[in-house]
């Protein structure tokens, strides 16, 4: 297996916005509200973040706001892929340039690319940087998976193409992948995190992990210590709270979650908007309930 970036731990961080743009003060306090609670690396601009919404310049800004404060401090990964290789390359290079120590490109939506097309595309984006690359397959979002062999051409041609996040939900491909590759492998579903890291996994880019970051580092913490029985308890504890981070497109149910929870963190962008009513009220007994539990 080649070497990962980070292991445990990671979230995809929400983007708080206000009327103004991105909410920089509240950024910085989502940042550091992660670093104390033992999270092990952050995604910024990832698909939670909703940097689908933002246009390049303010991906940038936000891009270098975070690395700014967080140098140093913790594994920082930057979203970088886009639907068009030039942009996807231009974000990777700028990420490589200020400081991040890897970018996460997700499969390009709406293309839909041929497995060809996938090789090159990811071939581009790695000769572009000397930084670790992490492939994000997340079909069920972009119309498009990355093959095992795909996958297997990519690992032997590029070096630093290190892992995947695989968000398929499907932990036998995860298994098929580290089986017959030497990719590392992180989970992009919560509710498969502790299956994928019992095939070999590394960790989880978490959702969840906004609203519950030690929570997630803890049960990762304990798979990773032996401690097999705990871990599993702490993760059925949370499965159901997980699930409902996924009521609606996330990051809609994070983000209104998040807000329930006082951490103000704004409104969504359109095209997403406002939870409907009825999940609101099923989101809320769902964070109740795991709240309590942890009492």
């Amino acid at each position: 297996m080649k070497r990962p970036i980070f292991t445990g731990s990671g979230v995809a961080l929400v983007t708080p916005f206000d009327d103004g743009g991105v909410n920089y003060k509240k950024l910085e306090e989502l940042l550091l509200f992660q670093l104390a609670n033992k999270t092990k690396a952050l995604v910024i601009c990832g698909t939670t973040g909703e940097a689908s919404a933002m246009d390049e310049k303010e991906q940038m800004e936000v891009l270098k706001f975070c690395i700014e404060k967080m140098k140093g401090k913790i594994t920082m990964l930057a979203g970088t892929g886009s639907n068009n290789a030039d942009k996807a390359i231009r974000l990777s290079s700028f990420a490589e340039k200020i400081g991040y120590d890897g970018v996460l490109v997700v499969t390009p939506y709406y293309n839909k690319a041929t497995p060809k097309g996938l090789c090159e595309y990811y071939g581009a984006i790695a000769k572009s940087v000397k930084i670790p690359v992490i492939l994000y397959n997340v079909p069920g979002r972009t119309g498009v998976s990355i093959s095992l062999e795909t996958l297997k051409i990519l690992d032997e041609k590029y070096e630093n193409i290190i892992g995947i996040k695989e968000a398929s939900g499907d932990v036998a491909f995860a298994g098929k992948i580290l089986a017959e590759t030497n990719l590392v492998v992180y989970s992009g579903n919560d509710d498969v995190a502790l299956p994928i890291m019992a095939v070999g996994g590394s960790g989880v880019i978490s959702v969840i992990a906004n609203i519950f970051p030690f929570e997630v580092y803890d049960f990762c913490n304990d798979f990773e210590n032996g401690n097999l029985k705990l871990a599993q308890e702490k993760f059925l504890a949370m499965l159901d709270c997980m699930s409902a981070m996924f009521f609606e497109v996330n990051p809609i149910p994070v983000k209104t979650a998040m807000n329930i929870l006082g951490f103000d963190v704004g409104k969504l962008r359109l095209p997403l908007c406002e939870m409907e009513e009825k999940n609101v009220e099923r989101l809320k007994k769902s964070l109740l309930s795991y709240k309590e539990s942890l009492r």
